[in-house]
């Protein structure tokens, strides 16, 4: 730490300047900041500077300097998408490495602009694989919609790469919604992210690996969220690793034609209006009410 007023350089965690006696500033043990020599809390983050120190001693040693507010995870309905390249260890074998990168590179590219022009947020890029949230950080009240339909495009997308030998490259995606814990940032230095933790990005890595290539397999979590946005095939009961109970999902095959978003979110007829007679009848009142004033404006 060096002095402001002799320019002496002092071991780190003293409080006075060895050389001149000055009060020496205070880094903060949060984000690192300087901050004035007298302050309590940091003026960056709001961290508490007198911890452990003898300096303001009737502040309660036991509280936990408050973390920055960028950092704080959170409570989130989070729809997770893993998509993944179909043979890529046999292509890693087949193919130098130079165009390796240069179909990955391709493949990456496709998912980034699919998923960021349809509201998605990518948390991770794994070499040939892609881990998108729908949901945060940015929230939408059609983010399972959103994340189904980006699958299906990445599928229609992806297909029409072709590879030196004129094959097409070939995706699988799995989609999974639940609650999760999410923005806690996890890793040391040049490695950390911002990971969301809790059973449905398992369930949606899982899924995409039991996933038939060019399939968009979706959680039972999903699917009832949907409605009958997409036209599916019949269920299958899945054993997937790590899950003690058989897993349901669904493939999705498309959109499918309705007249309305209402409709379409409604997978069945509608519930009967019951045991509602006095609200009905004020409803019918008010009808005739206003039925006879057009009618007696109009004469």
């Amino acid at each position: 730490m060096d002095c402001p007023s002799c320019g002496a350089i002092n071991p780190n965690g003293k409080r006075f300047c060895g050389q001149c006696g000055s009060a020496l500033p205070l880094r903060c043990p949060s984000c690192g900041s300087t901050n004035p020599a007298e302050t309590r809390f940091c003026g960056d983050c709001g961290s508490n500077l007198t911890l452990g120190s003898s300096r303001g001693s009737s502040i309660d040693s036991s509280v936990k300097a408050p973390r920055p507010s960028g950092t704080d995870a959170e409570r989130r309905h989070l729809t997770v998408m893993f998509c993944d390249l179909v043979g890529s260890t046999a292509l890693a074998g087949e193919l130098d490495p130079e165009d390796l990168a240069e179909v990955i590179h391709r493949f990456q590219s496709i998912c980034v602009d699919t998923l960021e022009h349809i509201g998605g947020h990518i948390a991770r890029f794994m070499g040939d694989g892609i881990l998108a949230y729908f949901g945060y950080p940015q929230a939408h009240e059609d983010d399972a919609e959103r994340a189904v339909r980006a699958g299906l495009d990445l599928v229609a997308k992806i297909s029409q790469l072709l590879l030196p030998s004129g094959e097409p490259l070939q995706v699988r995606v799995g989609i999974a919604t639940g609650l999760v814990i999410v923005g806690e940032t996890l890793g040391e230095k040049s490695v950390q992210e911002q990971a969301a933790v809790g059973i449905t990005p398992n369930l949606a890595a899982r899924l995409q690996a039991a996933a038939d290539p060019d399939a968009v397999l979706v959680a039972e979590s999903t699917r009832l969220l949907l409605g009958n946005l997409f036209v599916y095939e019949p269920f299958r009961s899945y054993q997937l690793k790590g899950f003690a109970q058989p897993v349901l999902a669904w493939r999705v095959i498309g959109e499918r034609v309705v007249d309305s978003r209402f409709d379409a979110q409604r997978s069945g007829a509608l519930t009967r209006f019951v045991g509602r007679q006095h609200e009905l009848q004020k409803l019918l009142d008010l009808w005739e009410q206003t039925r006879r004033v057009v009618v007696m404006s109009c004469c």
